[in-house]
């Protein structure tokens, strides 16, 4: 039990990194899987084929290569990157790609008699995107996209490899120093707190804004 009691301070410390990255991560990539969605359904077939090949890249390829490949790969090419953006730019890529397909899903769905009938009443592309199309995507995508914030949480203990302390990094540390398994288990035991917090948060946002059943 003393050995639990002093892993909190650590545990902490590595939990403000791990919601940083969370964080972070969800602000940036979901208005990139918005613009990506787009590029996706746009009639310009160049930028539908670069939204194409970004999509096809990052979700072919394991997270855990494209962090160390930004990391530990630009450098040679003449970038550097700190480890805390390197590790955000991977995952940002990634589930912007993610969502990128599941926004582009939401979208087709609508009723294409939606949009004819608001464009005879003379309403521009960006509110009928705005006002019609977006607000009934992101109902109807929202089951999806809550499923892969929750794998977010968990993805967020890739960065590790970077250096960065996040909970994983704590535990393998603690556990190293105390030769025992009870460091991975009280950061489990996080990890499943932090996650219920999250989906219970989810749910209910899911049930106040089901305004179309």
């Amino acid at each position: 039990m003393q050995d639990i009691i002093s892993l909190i301070p650590q545990v902490l410390q590595g939990l403000t990194t791990t919601l940083m990255v969370f964080i972070l991560t969800l602000i940036l990539s979901i208005p990139l899987g918005v613009i990506i969605a787009l590029g996706r359904i746009s009639k310009m077939k160049i930028l539908n084929s670069i939204t194409g090949i970004y999509i096809y890249i990052f979700r072919g390829t394991p997270l855990l290569l494209q962090i160390l490949f930004i990391f530990f790969g630009l450098p040679s090419l003449g970038l550097s990157i700190p480890r805390m953006p390197a590790a955000i730019l991977a995952m940002v890529l990634n589930y912007g790609a993610y969502f990128g397909e599941i926004f582009r899903a939401g979208i087709i769905s609508i009723d294409k008699g939606q949009i004819e009938a608001a464009e005879v009443l003379g309403m521009s592309k960006k509110d009928i995107f705005v006002r019609i199309i977006l607000p009934q995507a992101l109902k109807t995508v929202f089951p999806p996209v809550s499923n892969e914030v929750v794998t977010l949480v968990k993805d967020t203990a890739l960065v590790y490899v970077v250096g960065l302390d996040e909970l994983l990094k704590v535990a393998k540390i603690a556990s190293n120093r105390l030769t025992s398994i009870m460091p991975f288990v009280v950061v489990a035991i996080v990890y499943l707190i932090l996650n219920g917090i999250i989906a219970k948060v989810l749910e209910k946002i899911e049930k106040k804004y089901n305004y179309y059943q």
